[in-house]
């Protein structure tokens, strides 16, 4: 049976362990309808999970949850609550959740620390890096420093670095004024062989995690132990503990900073702190690296890490990185950017989708079908009205398809028209891609398409037939309107028309979305019934069945390929070109390669030119010489066939 760690899908067996937290054993569930909620009643506990169909898979994202690995007093899930917590700390009468820091209130030296029903109290040792510091700030401990340089290393403005010889060292720098402490490690609840220590981090960490096993009434559980009320206890020789009714109360020293190298530092038998040799001899100059560098000379080891030579020693800092939830939230990935030391969760671009006779997937997942033959709004910004863009159908001489026929984009004064056949003018001229006007707009080709770049983030991929895709940044979130939704991470309002009320219906939302005049549309008279359509059964299975060929296996587990099979189908029914499989193709292709999944070349197996040949344009966006086209046309008739 396959373990699918975080998020997923309806299962048709399922092991829940008591913790919503823990991963869901099973198989996952296809479905297709695209964006849609589903209510999963062989989940216990269904009510923590909101399952939706995303890429053709039932999925269901697990609620947000504190942490809790290295918990050893881990409670059971409440009636109320759909996660497991770690147990907190009662402290003067107040709760405090496990993992939270405050300080006292009448001694802004003194930090106090949850974790686990463990309550550490400890005074912050403050550590200048200038010769004349500035007073610390009301309600802070430490002195201040202008300028914010440690070590050779910059602090970024809200950020922290440390040092490598002192990783409990926190230098931070608020408005160009550095303040550094350094601050003890919180006692931890787990026995001493679970705990360890990452490399080049101050704190150790508790290793696994353990349900909470209540000891008699007012004892308290440490490690293995159980002590009663008002016992002593110590961990070690700079901690001082008791059982205050159920809660461990430390108090810990913290110890001095050191400028040695870690491998030099030495604890003394029934010390606590551990110190630095004494050297006698004073060099004015440093090697490191098989370098020599001079007292005062600083450098770069690499984006996160600087040092410096100070009188004959080297002392490095390196940037402290916030902690990240792994795998990155929902709708967000794991970016490391090379020019920069800390990896970050960025929120994925919001993507909306068109293609055949008419399918669209909004921003936000929902996929709904919509055969109109007139203008529309597909997206605009309509908070601050930067851009709009709007698409024309055209029904193709049939009696109840349409396909998309032509683009208009709008931003400011800049307007860019995307045509069939690969045409493209920007403010009423044609062009040449590729095409760049200031830093406004960049306008380039890909293998299959025309691709739009604007300086306000908006993108717009255009295959020259009927594919279309807008991406988003997240900028935009909850700010944008028309056929391709809000963009609000909510499936369920999409159909909200320009009015504001929201719809079942999709063929009654896209006629809300109309733009222009009704003279403008290719066909006026309301769509035939689908059982009108003149479907040729087994011709179009054959041909929308490439599609679960091996040429796509590799994206299946990815894109369940359902939705764009029944999309191919529709889109066949009254096909007059005789290849319109190719448009549900190209859509597939372009979901699966977004989500990383390299595909082989795929058109030549499934006979399926795209627009740059069928237009008789060559690499470089310019006509084919005559001969050469009508080879070109030639071989895509070959290819048909």
């Amino acid at each position: 049976m396959e373990l699918l760690p975080l998020a997923l899908a309806v299962l048709t067996t399922v092991q829940l362990s008591v913790a919503v937290s823990e991963s869901i054993k099973g198989t996952r569930q296809t479905c297709d309808v695209e964006g849609e909620e589903f209510t999963v009643d062989k989940i216990p506990n269904s009510k923590c999970f909101a399952c939706i169909c995303k890429n053709g898979f039932v999925e269901c994202p697990q609620p947000e949850c504190p942490i809790v690995e290295g918990c050893y007093m881990l409670l059971e899930a409440r009636d109320d609550d759909c996660c497991r917590r770690c147990k907190g700390c009662v402290h003067n009468g107040i709760h405090h959740s496990s993992g939270t820091e405050w300080k006292d209130p009448n001694d802004p030296c003194k930090i106090l620390t949850c974790r686990a029903g463990v309550v550490t109290e400890s005074k912050l040792r403050c550590h200048t890096q200038c010769p004349n510091p500035m007073p610390p700030a009301p309600g802070q401990c430490c002195p201040i420093c202008t300028g914010c340089l440690v070590n050779g290393q910059k602090v970024p403005p809200g950020r922290a670095v440390t040092t490598t010889e002192d990783p409990c060292l926190t230098c931070r720098c608020e408005k160009g004024r550095l303040n550094c402490a350094k601050q003890a490690c919180p006692v931890l609840h787990c026995p001493p062989s679970r705990m360890y220590t990452e490399p080049g981090n101050c704190c150790p960490q508790c290793r696994g995690k353990r349900g909470f096993l209540e000891p008699p009434r007012g004892a308290c559980m440490l490690g293995t132990r159980v002590y009663p009320s008002g016992t002593p206890i110590s961990p070690d020789h700079c901690t001082r503990c008791s059982c205050m009714n159920g809660t461990v109360m430390c108090t810990k020293e913290t110890c001095p900073v050191l400028d040695c190298a870690p491998e030099q530092q030495k604890t003394q038998q029934g010390r606590c702190c551990p110190q630095c040799p004494i050297f006698e001899d004073f060099h004015s100059s440093c090697s490191y690296g098989g370098r020599t560098y001079e007292d005062g000379e600083t450098w770069k080891l690499d984006v996160c890490k600087s040092c410096v030579c100070m009188q004959g020693k080297v002392r490095c800092a390196m940037h402290m990185c916030p902690s990240l939830t792994i795998p990155c939230p929902p709708n967000s990935k794991l970016e490391h950017p090379k020019d920069q030391c800390c990896p970050r969760c960025v929120e994925s671009d919001g993507v909306c989708t068109v293609f055949g006779d008419p399918h669209y997937r909004t921003f936000d997942g929902k996929f709904f079908s919509f055969q109109g033959t007139c203008k529309y709004q597909l997206t605009a910004d309509c908070t601050n009205h930067t851009f709009s863009i709007r698409v024309t159908n055209d029904g193709r001489s049939t009696r109840s398809s349409a396909w998309t026929k032509a683009i208009a984009i709008k931003v400011a004064d800049l307007k860019v028209n995307l045509g069939q056949k690969m045409r493209v003018k920007v403010n009423g001229k044609r062009i040449e891609v590729p095409y760049r006007l200031d830093n406004r707009l960049d306008i380039n080709r890909t293998s299959d398409s025309v691709l739009v770049t604007t300086h306000i983030g908006i993108k717009v991929l255009w295959d020259g037939i009927s594919f279309i895709e807008v991406s988003a940044p997240t900028t935009y979130r909850g700010r944008l309107c028309g056929l391709c939704g809000n963009f609000n991470h909510v499936p369920k309002d999409d159909f909200t028309t320009r009015r504001g009320k929201l719809l079942q219906d999709a063929n009654q939302f896209g006629k809300s979305w109309m733009v222009g005049s009704k003279k403008l549309c290719a066909r006026t008279r309301q769509n035939y019934p689908f059982t009108e359509r003149r479907c040729r059964g087994r011709k179009d299975h054959r041909f929308c069945n490439r599609l679960r060929s091996e040429v796509f296996y590799q994206c299946h587990k990815k894109v369940n390929p359902t939705m764009y099979y029944k999309s191919c189908l529709t889109d066949m029914c009254e096909c007059p070109t005789g290849r319109c499989y190719c448009e549900s193709f190209t859509a597939y292709a372009h979901e699966c390669q977004r989500l990383g999944v390299q595909l082989p070349h795929w058109r030549g197996p499934m006979k399926c030119p795209n627009a740059w040949t069928t237009a008789g344009l060559n690499a470089r966006g310019r006509e084919i010489a005559p001969r050469n086209l009508h080879h070109s046309r030639r071989q895509s008739l070959t290819m048909l066939h």
